[in-house]
């Protein structure tokens, strides 16, 4: 009999294996696409999660290629919270499955035959779709062979193996129940294989209703271990939607626990009620999808906090660095402390752009990923300064600041505009063709090097930054760049360099010359933002000194 449920359950791990994956690569970029357009609404998005894990028979290939839609920005996370909710709804499809065909139908009176159609398929498939039909054919009539041969172990087993001292134990009997069935789930990797374990065996009478239906509880919550695996050193993004998925399952579990004798009792009067003559399977398999679909319906009305509390959970540098450090809502309706928290915002952007210009000159070979970082970061601080600046022009701007707040948008268009071109020097010095000229090589380092330095120096926050500096270093690097191009032009029309390749060099030193230009327009406009954001927030602070002083 050990033997015999040793080999039901192999059978059934293999039969679910091939099947999943042969469902998986029949259906090839289809399911991805059901999965991408299938999430445009929160209600599409369960339908979604729902049909496609009956489909695959895999919670956790759905959640697994929702993390990936997520990362790839394809995906909010409200979208893939829901998409987890259809998910588990999905998963109860296996338990109907067990209960309508495998306790109702000879199994092996359509499962050997399916077995060999699909390895016939296979055979004859090659490494198409015929051949993962072929392979999901077989895994479904392995599936259930396996299924075939547990159900008679059990009922073998059933009239002398009995848990009813265990489950007279109250409370803590059905919590114990529960860790059993979670624990089978984290030891097969897979809820499919220990809800047929729990259904056979209830099917067999080993088990009495109560125990089964609190070992599929615990089965439930069990899927929880595939996700939480799958997110050990990932990203913030992966592990936020893996928390969605223990919450809900945790949240939904502890519910249906509390509430198990009150469903068990509501399913079974249901069933006298409609005249229905099921046995314990049925009744599992309803008790699954009830509990499942209560926990959306209790959870539907919470995903909005839900969502807002995990994105302030597991954030990384990034995501970090792009949250707004100065822009406060509460401070927009005093414009002088407002455009000082607009003004210091601006120089974190300032010193992003700085960052990403230099790192692009001074790479020769490819382009960082920290650019691509930064790139991200800025764009998301630059966007969040205009939604601030707009909130301030709401508001009664004094006369004195007025003419400032257009500043200080040319000054984030400035930074914006030397980000873009320090992606665009990044990628032409990654693609150029190297020069086979020592004398030329010497020039564009040296004016590489200088034009670093000069961004080095434009911190318009500087205790010692003046505009006028700026000014006057930048007339020597322009004088600089208009010697290079000469030298271009006259090595490409002497032969020296191909032509293609002064072109190239031309515009790259072209871009490089322009990324300083917008350095020092935006460091001039900002530092005088910064001057007046100061002086008005002075005056403010001593107009509240003095009316708060006594008279």
């Amino acid at each position: 009999m050990i033997g015999a449920l040793i080999g039901g359950i192999g059978l059934f791990l293999l039969g679910m294996r091939l099947m999943t994956e042969g469902l998986k690569l029949a259906a090839g970029e289809t399911l991805r696409q059901l999965l991408s357009r299938g999430t445009r609404t929160p209600l599409h998005g369960l339908l979604s999660g729902i049909v496609i894990t009956s489909l695959v028979q895999s919670s956790s290939a759905v959640i697994v290629a929702t993390i990936g839609f997520v990362n790839a920005g394809l995906m909010t996370l409200i979208q893939a919270i829901t998409v987890i909710y259809g998910s588990n709804v999905g998963t109860t499809m296996t338990s109907w499955l067990v209960t309508l065909v495998g306790f109702n139908i000879n199994i092996k009176a359509f499962s050997l035959p399916m077995i060999g159609i699909g390895m016939l398929l296979r055979l004859i498939g090659g490494a198409g779709r015929k051949a993962a039909i072929g392979d999901a054919l077989a895994g479904f009539g392995i599936f259930f062979l396996g299924i075939d041969i547990l159900k008679t172990t059990f009922s073998a087993i059933g009239g002398g193996f009995h848990l009813t001292e265990l489950n007279s134990q109250g409370v803590w009997g059905l919590f114990l129940f529960v860790g059993v069935g979670f624990l089978l789930t984290l030891l097969m990797q897979s809820s499919s294989a220990a809800l047929a374990i729990i259904l056979t065996a209830a099917g067999g009478h080993v088990i009495p209703l109560t125990a089964a239906a609190a070992l599929v509880i615990g089965a439930n919550m069990g899927t929880t271990s595939t996700a939480v695996f799958a997110t050990l050193g990932a990203t913030p993004n992966a592990k936020r939607v893996a928390s969605a998925h223990v919450a809900f399952n945790l949240i939904t579990g502890v519910i249906a626990v509390l509430l198990l004798p009150f469903m068990l009792m509501g399913l079974t009067d249901l069933r006298r009620i409609l005249n229905m003559d099921v046995g314990p399977v049925a009744l599992l398999a309803l008790f699954h999808s009830a509990f499942n679909v209560l926990g959306v319906m209790l959870m539907w009305p919470l995903t909005s906090r839900l969502v807002k509390f995990l994105e302030r959970r597991f954030r990384s540098g990034e995501e970090n660095e792009a949250r707004p450090r100065y822009l406060d809502r509460n401070i927009v309706g005093t414009p002088s402390l407002a455009m000082n928290a607009l003004a210091m915002e601006l120089v974190r952007i300032g010193g992003i752009a700085r960052r990403m210009a230099k790192g692009a000159i001074s790479s020769e070979m490819t382009a960082s990923p920290q650019l691509a970082r930064d790139a991200r970061i800025l764009t998301q601080l630059v966007d969040a300064t205009g939604n601030f600046s707009n909130l301030i022009q709401r508001g009664h701007l004094p006369p004195d600041l007025d003419d400032k707040l257009p500043n200080a948008l040319r000054v984030s268009r400035y930074y914006t505009e030397m980000a873009e071109l320090a992606e665009g020097i990044a990628h032409a010095q990654s693609v150029i063709h190297p020069i086979d000229a020592p004398e030329l090589e010497t020039m564009i380092a040296d004016f590489k090097h200088r034009v670093v330095h000069f961004l080095t120096q434009a911190e318009p926050a500087a205790e010692r930054y003046t505009g006028e500096g700026d000014a006057a270093a930048l007339a020597p690097l322009q004088q600089d760049y208009q010697q290079l191009k000469s030298r271009l032009l006259r090595a490409g029309t002497q032969g020296v360099l191909p032509v293609r390749t002064v072109v190239d060099q031309l515009d790259l030193m072209s871009n490089i010359r322009r990324i300083a230009e917008q350095a020092e327009k935006s460091a001039r406009y900002l530092s005088h933002l910064i001057h007046a954001a100061h002086l008005n927030t002075g005056d403010q602070r001593e107009h509240n000194h003095t009316e708060e002083a006594p008279g």
